[in-house]
């Protein structure tokens, strides 16, 4: 059983390659060899028309599970598919063990539609406190890193968001009205405004790596699921960004947080975001 950071550290330094290729060889089985070639008897929908899980996503998710924790006996894995199933798995977040947090097809829709936008995202996670992210893109061949205190990566290269240029409009990913509350609609049309551009979100690991690499200069999201957001949260943490709720706070991927919430390229970017949202509520 892991019981400190330390002896986690130590557990990254020596299996972070291992974690990598664990996440290659899932996409490589289970997923690539169904892209542009589901059956339609391989897609089903869970919450509605938008909300799609296939084949790829379950058994991606169960070979990781079991490639995860094998790599780190004692560990849990919250996987996006297995909550679905059973609700209580997402309570090993808020727990004592080492938490692998899997979502095995971000970008499901995409995925279905046979464009290349998905990715594999895989956290690790203990006491609330993000320690390392896997991010997979396999159709573009792309693999993002983080380790906390160690920076961010993607292919072997080091990351840095940077900040916008002063004076050009924010470029912000947002949520989809379809899945927001009437509280957090308004919210996230005050990002409607001079200075600043919205767009509707694709894969959120991918928006997030767009943000980590400085292509994107924020996000705007209204979901919390952790399988979602805690990859790319330490991807761009690392890449020297900044993650803040509606009210100004750090953002708990153990949950209850003030949304919609922000990940940006640095501080004053999300502060900015963080403004505009609190006003319009």
């Amino acid at each position: 059983m892991i019981d400190n950071n330390e002896t986690i550290e130590e557990f990254l330094a020596q299996h972070s390659a291992d974690v990598q290729e664990a996440v290659r060889k899932a996409a490589a089985a289970e997923i690539m060899p169904r892209f542009r070639q589901l059956a339609a008897h391989e897609v089903d929908q869970k919450a509605g028309p938008h909300d799609l899980v296939t084949d790829a996503d379950r058994l991606a998710e169960q070979y990781l599970t079991e490639a995860l924790g094998a790599l780190l006996p004692g560990s849990v894995v919250v996987g996006e598919e297995a909550v679905h199933a059973n609700p209580v798995t997402y309570d090993a977040i808020r727990g004592d063990a080492p938490v692998w947090i899997v979502d095995p097809v971000d970008g499901t829709r995409q995925f279905v539609h046979g464009d290349s936008g998905f990715c594999t995202l895989v956290a690790l996670a203990q006491h609330g406190v993000l320690l390392a992210s896997w991010t997979y893109a396999p159709a573009r061949d792309q693999l993002a890193t983080a380790i906390r205190g160690k920076g961010a990566f993607l292919d072997g290269e080091r990351l840095f968001s940077g900040a916008p240029e002063p004076g050009r409009d924010l470029e912000v990913a947002t949520s989809h009205p379809d899945y927001t509350t009437d509280e957090e609609k308004r919210a996230l049309l005050a990002l409607w405004t001079d200075g600043v551009r919205p767009r509707a979100c694709g894969s959120a690991g991918l928006e997030y790596l767009a943000v980590a690499r400085g292509e994107l200069d924020a996000t705007a999201f209204s979901w919390e699921a952790a399988w979602d957001h805690a990859a790319g949260l330490l991807l761009v943490e690392e890449a020297g960004g900044t993650a803040l709720t509606r009210t100004g706070e750090p953002f708990r991927i153990t949950g209850g947080n003030a949304l919609p919430f922000t990940a940006a390229r640095d501080a004053a970017t999300a502060r900015r975001v963080v403004e505009l949202l609190a006003g319009g509520v």
